[in-house]
């Protein structure tokens, strides 16, 4: 029974106070304190130089940011393709009398000046790849050694081409819009589905 007692008073500290004559004070708790959460970052290039190689997760952060670039400049590219195009066969001497290949004049120049616009939009991405490969010339051979992988890796588990349809195609037959693991492994759900669908179809 002392013992007992003994024990109790070990765990416990009797403090004595003015409005409280006793109060037991428990002793230091020894649960485990919750770790303050990571936030994750995109890795930047300057800490991949020394890397022999990369990482999925990085690669496809690096590729999804290359692919926002490649985005940006596009938007700029198009309209100043457009604004080009309307520049030039604006200030065109038009006779509206004379046919240009059986086509309204004003109507020519005008899907012209709107071809200069899609022009502008086909060369955005090229432009935004070349600035990202620029910029980021460091780990080029890093990446070049990556994309070669994960395209064998896309090649390998996208659905057979001859299995699609004009009205129903491949969903992303390119891997074009994958930019992390989460958004590869949706990817390979997608084309087992489109598999399913396309070798059995419903009745």
């Amino acid at each position: 029974m002392e013992t007992c007692i003994a024990r109790s008073l070990r765990a416990s500290k009797i403090v004595h106070t003015k409005n409280f004559p006793f109060v037991l004070l428990r002793s230091k708790s020894t649960v485990a304190q919750p770790k303050p959460a990571t936030v994750q970052t995109n890795p930047s290039p300057a800490a991949l130089e020394s890397k022999a190689s990369l990482s999925w997760p990085e690669y496809l952060a690096i590729r999804r940011n290359k692919r926002r670039v490649q985005t940006a400049v596009t938007i700029p590219s198009s309209l100043l393709g457009l604004t080009l195009g309307a520049l030039y066969f604006g200030n065109l001497d038009t006779d509206p009398t004379k046919l240009i290949l059986g086509i309204d004049p004003f109507f020519f120049y005008g899907i012209c000046t709107l071809g200069c616009a899609g022009a502008g939009a086909l060369a955005g991405p090229t432009i935004g790849a070349s600035l990202w490969r620029f910029k980021n010339r460091n780990i080029l051979s890093l990446m070049d050694k990556k994309d070669h992988d994960f395209y064998q890796r896309i090649a390998k588990n996208r659905v057979d081409a001859a299995l699609q349809s004009p009205t129903h195609p491949v969903p992303d037959y390119y891997g074009e819009k994958i930019g992390s693991l989460h958004q590869y492994r949706q990817w390979l759900r997608d084309q087992a589905k489109y598999k399913r669908k396309a070798l059995l179809p419903e009745e």
